[in-house]
């Protein structure tokens, strides 16, 4: 098939866009926003995208830049929030990529934590009834299949240290002080 030309059947619609934190690539499908990755580098893109449409069954379509139907939206809405102009994502999301303990956990994240704020892995893990559960909440964070929409740069170790974070804790530091939790850098 074409790259530009527009699959019929099950497809997978994906973008690169440029952001505050790097170049991330962002995918959807027509129930919506499937997957957001990090440092989406050229030589990156395809070993990203490979997984992702063999997991999902789908066929893979790169429209041409600003001729996006699936991710206009949600290019719109990630430039806004980098711009500081978005504090809330409202766009639909295609949950296919996570599931169980770490579906709820991802759930009561993106409803119970807004913008500027921050939660510890504990406090998460008895937000959804599991008040043991703070490193099965960590792992739910490493599975995130859509990280910034989905803020799981939110959770914070509960002693206050910044915890880990997928694309690197530097990202988790530039989200945050893009928030207004932490200062922005000095250089």
């Amino acid at each position: 098939m074409d790259s530009t030309e527009r699959p019929r059947g099950p497809h997978l619609e994906w973008t690169v866009v440029p952001s505050g934190i790097g170049p991330l690539l962002l995918a959807a499908t027509p129930e919506g926003l499937v997957r957001v990755e990090f440092h989406a580098a050229p030589e990156r893109v395809d070993a990203m995208i490979g997984p992702l449409v063999s997991r999902l069954g789908a066929d893979a379509w790169r429209p041409e830049a600003g001729g996006e139907v699936l991710l206009a939206e949600p290019v719109r809405q990630l430039a806004a929030y980098f711009a500081g102009s978005l504090r809330r994502f409202d766009l639909p999301l295609d949950w296919r990529l996570s599931a169980g303990f770490n579906r709820q956990v991802l759930h009561a994240l993106d409803r119970s934590v807004p913008y500027g704020a921050v939660v510890g892995y504990g406090e998460l893990a008895a937000r959804v009834g599991q008040p043991g559960a703070a490193q099965a909440v960590g792992h739910a964070m490493g599975s995130n299949p859509l990280p910034v929409v989905v803020a799981c740069h939110r959770v914070v170790e509960n002693d206050g240290g910044i915890g880990g974070f997928g694309g690197g804790v530097e990202t988790k530091r530039l989200l945050l002080a893009l928030e207004g939790v932490l200062p922005q850098p000095l250089f």
